[in-house]
């Protein structure tokens, strides 16, 4: 059946100062509590209901395409949002406005971790561990619900956690995604709805430009960190290769993480969680929990240093493809291919996070059957629809006292 034709609202809508752009988005990364989903329902609700920037139909397509595109998917759509409604300065002003109040929180959780006594820090950290539990485990039922809901996408992510808790290869994460991509291609069939035409906001030869930087990264910057074992080209190719080869970001990116940086030796399994458990309590985008990482890493560069590259390696790639994609998209989205690669994708990447889940959430958060109540106790508030951020604080008060 022929889908009916979408307004292309940009011709109706005024271009808006970068300012005030950042504003909204500062707003935003402000209350903006939840994990990606919520970012969504938030960027909706601004955007699309209230402000009335976008119609509904030109925000659907944009978060399909940042849903089929590797990179923190929330993050993607708000760069998208801007750079829709003010141009390439409206994209960064709605990046730095989201994401900055989070990257701050977590430079400031980083710098606290030498400043607290044992006898805090001890029951503080596992406190935090203990709330990726719940948070992982809810993630990856609710993912595997949605995207593993056929035999040959539940088999793709059987057979993505089985090898990958198996095996622990530092190589094996992207290439379980890339095959359970190919595998999509091979066995399942998708259509995706052709999406409204949209406003030329960059051209294709800048498009082109972007793609080819991308690219240029993810080839150059392994090699350049090879030959010359610089702390900063390490960090940076590390976290580059993670935002690059991850569907949705958020929860998923946490396996990614963890092999670059308590897989080098950077940081202690039980700090890299407490992190991962602060970060669930803040506003903005989870990804910013790579902030966190690059401050409390012992990488040889000075925290801050660390903890700027990281972020900023970490939202390249996927900025970059937006960039890239957008301008093509309309003709793209139509391909059946596209479709079955993502589905085939997003069914390894659920694979992926259920491994995760067992190690290093579970072998390193719950030492005691007390530990496994509090968080089963946890898991089951999350699937009640309780707050994110109560559940978070209610999971880290309780296993911090029962530390202590």
């Amino acid at each position: 059946m022929e889908q009916p034709a979408a307004t292309d609202d940009a011709k109706a809508l005024p271009r808006r100062p970068a300012l005030h752009v950042f504003g909204v988005f500062l707003l935003l990364g402000l209350t903006s509590f939840g994990g990606p989903v919520a970012h969504l329902a938030y960027f909706r609700e601004a955007f699309v209901v209230r402000r009335r920037w976008l119609s509904e139909t030109a925000y659907a397509d944009l978060v399909a395409m940042c849903q089929i595109l590797p990179g923190p998917a929330s993050s993607q759509v708000g760069f998208a949002i801007g750079l829709r409604t003010a141009g390439l300065a409206g994209a960064l002003a709605a990046f730095l406005g989201f994401t900055f109040p989070s990257c701050l929180l977590m430079i400031a959780a980083a710098g606290s971790l030498d400043l607290l006594p044992d006898s805090i820090a001890r029951p503080l950290f596992h406190g935090l561990a203990l709330v990726a539990v719940p948070v992982v485990a809810h993630a990856v039922a609710g993912m595997a619900m949605r995207l593993c809901d056929r035999p040959v996408t539940a088999a793709i992510g059987l057979a993505a956690c089985a090898i990958m808790t198996a095996f622990s290869l530092p190589w094996l994460q992207p290439a379980i995604i890339l095959l359970g991509g190919c595998t999509g291609l091979s066995f399942i069939s998708g259509k995706i709805n052709a999406p409204a035409p949209s406003p030329v906001i960059i051209s294709r030869r800048a498009a082109m430009a972007s793609l080819a930087v991308f690219i240029t990264l993810l080839a150059a910057l392994p090699i350049s960190a090879s030959m010359t074992q610089a702390p900063t080209l390490i960090l940076a190719d590390g976290f580059y290769r993670s935002g690059a080869m991850v569907f949705g970001g958020g929860h998923v990116i946490l396996p990614l993480l963890e092999t670059e940086t308590v897989g080098r030796g950077w940081i202690s399994a039980d700090v890299f969680l407490a992190g991962y458990g602060a970060a669930q309590a803040l506003p903005g985008p989870l990804t910013a929990f790579a902030t966190y990482l690059g401050a409390a890493s012992s990488t040889g560069l000075p925290p801050l240093v660390a903890s700027l590259t990281a972020t900023a390696a970490i939202f390249a790639p996927g900025f970059l493809l937006v960039l890239g994609v957008l301008p093509f998209w309309s003709a793209l989205a139509e391909r059946r291919w596209m479709a079955s690669l993502a589905a085939g994708a997003s069914a390894a990447v659920v694979g992926v996070l259920a491994a995760a889940l067992w190690r290093p959430v579970i072998t390193s958060a719950i030492l005691s059957p007390a530990d496994a109540l509090i968080a089963a106790a946890g898991l089951a508030a999350l699937f009640a629809r309780a707050p994110v951020w109560l559940v978070v604080a209610g999971v880290a008060a309780i296993g911090y006292a029962s530390t202590g």
